[in-house]
């Protein structure tokens, strides 16, 4: 048998450790000799002798019906009939693109040779599938946290802590919106029903609510020198919060401690400073603490005086109207001289600190209750008011009415409103009053599964012959594409009238909810998972290494990220522009952060960047922060990330028992990130990986883990070195040398872009059959340089979006909702 590359590395890289077996393969694995008339793949006319050869000879050494390499053999597979094994001719077009194989070390294709090979595969792949369309399977779809939370604000105008009331999702394909694993077992049901609920109780409102208390507190890593977001101008630090006040009262706040007392002494009252609360930015208490008079009277008192000065923040009585109210607490701004250097000191203890801070509040209530005003839920829900017993049972049907419809996203029928009706007359049998009956029949909707699952299950269906969606469902499914919610009045007309088919329809609304301020999920939903930027809350910067690092810092990384993304997504720029764009969003301490002058103040404003190594989305804080760890920058990371997400080849997860990271031994001179991972490529079974993932990482190394620029290593004391040879031969020095290599093939991160948002439209994972409705989307926004705008349009005009189908035997499932039964009533 001949030599070959690591058939074992071969099987993980080629298809990420899966094996598969073409017809005559076990037949073919088991000969014991070899036959040379069998290692060339069955020849197609149509493609190029150059490129025929060089498949044979780049792919055919180790995946022939001798080795078995990776469990594929292209001698036994017919070039003629590209369909039988189109799964392992798409993954062998993803692994050619993203230069996985074959592996470094081995003899490479030319560019020219690998874009002749691979158009032509495309090619047949697209004309295949064309004779045999797919939509794919997706099963019924519970909303997940998000989108419930979206539903509710649409449905009644109030704003739930939704992490509170339902259990974590669970994400895969990179996203938590996938139907295959947003199951429903029967132990979830208790905490849907008592969501519904809570939701209910703080729509309605109760007159006979009891007092219950509501603690928040600040993130200790937090600077409060300077203005908060959300709070006046003029103040700085502290805390703003949406708080829910479910009646008409008096509700009584707690300002926690903020100064420290140790020893017997009390810090940070060296000069007055003025504590404000607000309600809805209406200042609602201040008082003054610090300054010569208490000074000196802790100094005589001590602890009495402090806790005396406690006593004036504490059991402050105010009156609120009910409702979702914004509470702020802060202290009034005043001069004070602050370094420009971001240094601080290691691991500040709270007594070190030049100024008081605000921990946190309390809020207990309502006590004294003296009614409901009409807030904005309560306006929504109750469209009349009975003006005698005879009108109440016509006016709470009417309510509930327009409130399943809303909730359902349909047309309701009387089996619809059997429960609700059923429970808002339990109610009023009970002998509460006609709230209280809303209320309860609100519970139902919001318990329903009409309410709780979106689409409907493909009964009656053949995996075979796929149907258009009806057009409510085509409209659901468009409306929780581009806003994480249901559809709006326009939508459902549309829908109901047969209309939204028509693709001239379809396109307008797609150009109408874009522009639509509820597309923002589309950067908060989409894009933070599609760029993994949820990491940046799990890396934990080392304190010492780091000792400017805060909270501050953390959240202004958010910030630039999410107006970064906002202003290319959602103003239909290219999406080039992602790589490209010289415009990035600081405030003072993030353009301190990285060394861009002359920006003051909290707010984040645009600025146009000198250095190209800034551009797009490889110099952003929150992308480098987030593929780091909290003591070193990780190459690994960093360049899987952008195999993944750029250049949309996703490499292999390490085998069993490999030392990723090589240390550096006790009493040898220190090395570089780089120099360690060299030695760990020495190897040929990790080089095989490596080879094409760290190049990508090394030209990032200028960048620390809080993407800060460096010119030199701190373990090592030597320069940095970012300098890489490409799994292409391309030659790179730094960010802009990779950044600008990645866009010399633009498709390819388009293709990687629209396949992530096709799994988000979809909420289900893209599969090989779904591959020749990627590229066209992507050969169609080429047209138009890229824009967002195309590509949103060509998934939504997609058969895989319009259609569906029932599943196939290894599809997964629908979900089984015979244990969730509508609420009775009884």
């Amino acid at each position: 048998m001949r030599t070959c590359w690591s058939n074992a590395v071969v099987a993980s890289a080629l298809l990420g450790g899966a094996v598969v077996f073409s017809a005559g393969a076990v037949g073919a694995a088991d000969s014991s000799a070899h036959d040379d008339s069998r290692a060339h793949t069955a020849p197609h006319s149509g493609l190029p002798v150059p490129a025929q050869d060089w498949l044979d000879d780049r792919c055919g050494k180790c995946h022939n019906s001798i080795d078995w390499a990776g469990g594929v053999a292209f001698d036994v597979m017919s070039l003629e009939d590209i369909h039988a094994d189109a799964e392992i001719w798409e993954e062998t077009v993803r692994k050619l693109r993203g230069r996985l194989m074959p592996p470094p070390g081995e003899p490479q294709f030319d560019q020219e040779t690998l874009d002749t090979l691979v158009a032509w595969m495309e090619g047949e792949l697209d004309r295949s599938a064309a004779r045999r369309p797919d939509p794919g399977y997706v099963g019924l779809h519970r909303l997940n946290r998000k989108e419930y939370a979206r539903e509710i604000e649409r449905l009644l105008d109030l704003k739930v802590e939704v992490e509170n009331l339902l259990p974590r999702d669970v994400s895969s394909e990179g996203f938590d919106n996938v139907a295959a694993t947003l199951r429903v077992s029967p132990a979830f049901i208790d905490q849907y029903l008592s969501a519904a609920r809570e939701v209910a109780r703080q729509a309605v409102g109760r007159v006979n609510i009891k007092p219950s208390s509501r603690e928040y507190r600040v993130d200790k890593n937090l600077d409060q020198f300077n203005h908060v977001d959300g709070l006046p101008l003029g103040t700085r630090g502290g805390m703003v919060i949406e708080h829910y006040f479910p009646a008409d009262g008096e509700y009584v706040f707690n300002i926690r401690d903020f100064f420290f007392m140790g020893g017997g002494y009390v810090t940070k009252i060296d000069h007055p400073h003025r504590v404000i609360l607000t309600i809805d930015d209406v200042r609602v208490f201040e008082e003054t603490v610090g300054g010569p008079e208490d000074l000196k009277d802790v100094d005589l008192r001590q602890a009495i005086a402090a806790d005396e000065m406690q006593a004036r923040f504490n059991n402050i009585r105010v009156k609120v109207k009910a409702g979702m109210r914004r509470v702020g607490v802060a202290f009034v701004q005043r001069s004070f001289a602050q370094s420009d250097s971001p240094l601080q000191p290691i691991a500040m203890l709270p007594e070190m600190e030049r100024w008081p801070s605000i921990p946190g509040v309390d809020i207990s209530g309502p006590f004294n209750i003296t009614g409901i005003s009409e807030t904005p839920s309560r306006k929504k829900i109750f469209i009349c008011r009975p003006e005698s017993p005879a009108e109440e049972e016509p006016c709470a049907r009417r309510i509930l009415e327009r409130l399943a419809r809303e909730a359902f996203r349909r047309p309701v029928t009387e089996e619809d409103m059997r429960a609700p009706l059923a429970f808002y007359a339990m109610a009023r049998e009970e002998g509460n009053d006609f709230d209280a009956g809303i209320e309860s029949g609100l519970t139902a909707i919001l318990a329903s599964t009409s309410f709780l699952f979106r689409g409907k299950p493909a009964e009656g269906l053949r995996p075979d012959a796929p149907e258009p969606l009806s057009g409510i469902e085509l409209a659901s499914r468009l409306s929780f594409f581009l806003w994480s919610a249901g559809p709006d009045a326009e939508l459902l007309e549309l829908a109901t009238a047969g209309r939204l088919h028509d693709p001239e329809v379809l396109e307008a609304q797609v150009s109408r909810m874009l522009a639509d301020p509820r597309s923002d999920s589309l950067v908060t939903n989409f894009a933070y998972q599609w760029l993994n930027v949820g990491r940046l809350d799990n890396v934990e910067p080392d304190p010492v290494l780091y000792p400017d690092f805060n909270t501050n810092l953390r959240e202004a990384f958010r910030e630039e990220i999410r107006l970064f993304l906002d202003s290319v997504l959602r103003t239909n720029r290219s999406v080039l522009d992602l790589l490209r764009s010289d415009i990035t969003f600081v405030n003072e301490r993030l353009a301190l952060h990285y060394g861009i002058p002359n920006v003051r103040g909290a707010q984040f404003r645009p600025v146009k960047l000198e250095d190209p190594n800034r551009w797009g989305l490889l110099g952003k804080g929150a992308v480098l922060m987030s593929t780091s760890y909290g003591n070193r920058t990780s190459p690994v990371v960093r360049g899987s990330w952008i195999l993944e997400n750029i250049v949309g080849a996703p490499p292999s997860s390490p085998p069993p028992g490999v030392e990723e990271f090589m240390e550096t031994e006790p009493g040898q001179k220190p090395k570089t990130v780089r120099e360690r991972l060299e030695v760990h490529r020495a190897a040929e079974s990790c080089n095989s990986c490596h080879g094409v993932i760290d190049p990508l990482g090394y030209a990032l190394e200028n960048y620390d883990v809080l993407g800060a620029w460096r010119d030199r290593d701190r373990d090592a004391g030597t320069a940095i070195d970012a300098r890489a040879t490409l799994a292409d031969g391309t030659e790179v020095d730094g960010p802009a040398d990779l950044s600008k290599a990645l866009l010399e093939r633009p498709e390819q991160f388009v293709q990687a872009l629209t396949e992530k948002l096709m799994v988000f439209a979809l909420g289900r994972a893209v599969r090989h059959q779904d591959m020749p409705t990627v590229r066209a989307i992507v050969r169609d926004a080429a047209k138009e340089d890229y824009r967002f705008e195309a590509i949103v349009r060509g998934i939504a005009l997609s058969d895989a979006f319009r259609m569906r189908r029932s599943p196939l035997a290894d599809e997964p499932t629908p979900v089984q909702t015979s244990h969730l039964r509508e609420p009775s009533g009884r």
